[in-house]
C-alpha cells in the first residue's frame, strides 16, 4: 500500500495532467510543468524544467512572466498572456511562504482563451462590417447611376469605360485621375462592381477627410487600451475591414509624406498591424486610388513618395472635366432632372433658353456642381418651366452676347454649314420634347411653336416612328 507521501505525487502528477500549471522556486527556476504547456508554450515539460522565467520570457515563450509580477510583488497577480504558439491565456499566479516568511515556490496555472479571444475580434469586425455594408446600400442607392443613358454619352467617357471594363475583371491597382466633381469615385465603384470581389465589401476612403493626427488610427486599427480614450474592445482600421473586397483611397494626394510610407508598407506587403499590438494581420484587398492632383509634379516636389506613385500608377484612367464633354451635359442634365422630380415629386422642366446657358457654362464643380445646381432647381423654382434667370450664373447681357456665339462654335467644329447646324440644332430640341413630354401640344408649348408645326417636324425627322 502507497504511503501518503507517494499519494501526494500521485495527486499532484494528476492536477498537473488535467491542467495548465507551472511551479517555480523562489529565484523563478521552473520545477514542475503540465503535459500541456506543449500545446500552449510550444515546449514540453521535460524543456521547460531548470530553466528560468527570465530565460523564457527573453525568447518569447510567454510574454508577460506573471512569476517575475509575483516575486517582485509577493502578491497573486492575474494578467493576460502571449505565447510563442500565438496563443492568448488567462493566467493566475499565487506566491507559496515557509514559515520564516520567505517565498519558497510560485504556482501558476492558465487557460487558454484563444478561441474566445478570436471570436471577440471576429464578432467586433463583424458588427464593424455589418454597418459599412448598411451604409454602402444605402449609398449605392442614393448614388445608383444609368451608365446607358446618363454618364456614357461623350466619346471621352465611353473610352474611359471601355478601359475600365477590360481592367475590372483583373485584380491591377488603378488610379482615377481628374478634376473634383468628375465622378472619380462612381467610376472605383464600377471597377469593383465589374471585378470577381463585386459581392464582397467596398470600402471608401477620404484621404482628405480624416484629420491627420485620426488617420493612422482609422486606417490601421487598435487593440484594447493602446491609447486614451480608445474603444476597450479595440477596433479594426478601414484597410482590416477591405479584407476580400476592395480598398478605394479618394483624393490620396492628401495623404502626408509621414503616412504615405505606413501606406506603401501595407500595400507591399499585404499585411496590416493595428496600433499598440505585437502582430500583424494579413489582408486580401484590391486597390483602386484617386487624386485630382498632378502626382507626378508631387515627386518631383519632393510632396509625394516615388515608390508609392508607381505602386499606384499602374492603370492610369483620366476622366475628363465637365466642360469637355458638352454631350453628357445634356444627358445628366436630363437625369438628374427625372431623379430629382421623382424625389420631390415634382414634374418640373427646363426651358430651351436654360439647357443653351447649361450648355455654355464652363462647369469648374463638374458633374457634383451640376447635381446640386439642379436639385436647388428643383426645389427653388415656382414656375414649373425652369427659365435661365433661375440659374446663379446667368446674366441677361452675358447671355445675349454669347448665347449664339458659343452655339456657332460648337457646330462649327463640328465641320457643318449653316444648313446642317439648323437641322442639328431643331432635330436635337425635337427629340428632347419627345422624351419630356406626352404629347405634342405638351412639346408645342415647350418649343414655343404651334402643335401643327411639332407634328410635321416629328414626321420629317422620323422621330416618332
Amino acid at each position: 500500500m502507497k504511503n501518503k507521501e507517494d499519494i501526494r505525487d500521485l495527486e499532484l502528477m494528476a492536477i498537473l495532467d488535467v491542467n495548465n500549471i507551472v511551479i517555480t522556486d523562489g529565484c523563478g527556476k521552473v520545477l514542475q510543468a503540465s503535459p500541456s504547456c506543449l500545446t500552449i508554450y510550444g515546449m514540453s515539460a521535460d524543456d521547460l524544467i531548470g530553466l528560468t522565467v527570465d530565460e523564457l520570457e527573453r525568447r518569447n515563450i510567454f510574454s508577460p512572466s506573471i512569476t517575475k509580477k509575483v516575486l517582485s510583488s509577493r502578491k497573486k497577480v492575474q494578467l493576460m498572456q502571449y505565447t510563442s504558439t500565438g496563443r492568448i491565456v488567462m493566467a493566475t499566479a499565487l506566491p507559496l511562504f515557509d514559515e520564516n516568511g520567505e517565498m519558497i515556490r510560485v504556482i501558476s496555472f492558465s487557460h487558454d482563451l484563444t478561441e474566445i479571444e478570436n471570436l471577440k475580434v471576429d464578432y467586433e469586425e463583424l458588427r464593424t462590417k455589418m454597418e459599412y455594408y448598411q451604409s454602402e446600400i444605402k449609398d449605392l442607392r442614393e448614388k445608383e447611376q444609368n451608365f446607358d443613358e446618363v454618364v456614357l454619352k461623350s466619346k471621352e467617357i465611353r473610352h474611359a469605360w471601355q478601359l475600365i471594363q477590360r481592367v475590372a475583371k483583373s485584380d491591377a491597382t488603378v488610379v482615377f485621375l481628374g478634376e473634383s466633381g468628375v465622378g472619380k469615385n462612381v467610376f472605383a465603384r464600377a471597377v469593383h462592381g465589374g471585378s470577381q470581389r463585386q459581392h464582397e465589401v467596398f470600402i471608401e476612403v477620404n484621404c482628405g477627410a480624416i484629420p491627420e493626427t485620426l488617420f493612422e488610427s482609422e486606417m490601421f486599427g487598435y487593440e484594447s487600451g493602446a491609447f486614451t480614450g480608445a474603444n476597450k474592445e479595440g477596433k479594426p482600421g478601414l484597410i482590416e475591414l477591405a479584407n476580400g473586397g476592395t480598398l478605394f483611397l479618394d483624393e490620396v494626394g492628401e495623404l502626408p509624406l509621414a503616412l504615405q510610407a505606413k501606406l506603401l508598407k501595407v500595400i507591399q506587403e499585404k499585411k496590416v498591424m493595428r496600433i499598440g499590438s505585437t502582430r500583424s494581420k494579413s489582408i486580401d484587398f484590391r486597390l483602386i486610388a484617386s487624386t485630382n492632383q498632378n502626382l507626378e509634379e508631387m515627386v518631383k516636389d519632393g510632396k509625394f513618395r516615388q515608390d508609392l506613385f508607381y505602386r499606384l500608377n499602374v492603370v492610369p484612367i483620366t476622366i475628363p472635366p465637365l466642360r469637355e464633354r458638352n454631350d453628357d451635359v445634356l444627358m445628366l442634365s436630363d437625369y438628374f432632372l427625372k431623379k430629382f422630380n421623382k424625389k420631390y415629386i415634382t414634374d418640373k422642366v427646363f426651358h430651351v433658353t436654360t439647357i443653351n446657358e447649361l450648355l455654355l457654362y464652363e462647369w469648374p464643380g463638374n458633374v457634383r456642381e451640376l447635381e446640386n445646381l439642379v436639385e436647388r432647381l428643383v426645389v427653388t423654382t415656382e414656375s414649373r418651366i425652369i427659365y435661365p434667370h433661375s440659374l446663379p450664373f446667368y446674366t441677361a447681357l452675358n447671355s445675349h452676347i454669347n448665347k449664339h456665339e458659343g452655339t456657332m462654335e460648337k457646330l462649327t467644329e463640328k465641320g457643318m454649314n449653316l444648313q446642317e447646324a439648323l437641322v442639328e440644332v431643331e432635330m436635337r430640341w425635337l427629340k428632347r420634347a419627345y422624351r419630356q413630354y406626352k404629347t405634342t401640344y405638351e412639346m408645342a408649348e415647350y418649343l414655343g411653336i404651334s402643335q401643327s408645326s411639332v407634328v410635321r417636324k416629328l414626321h420629317k425627322y422620323k422621330i416618332n416612328s
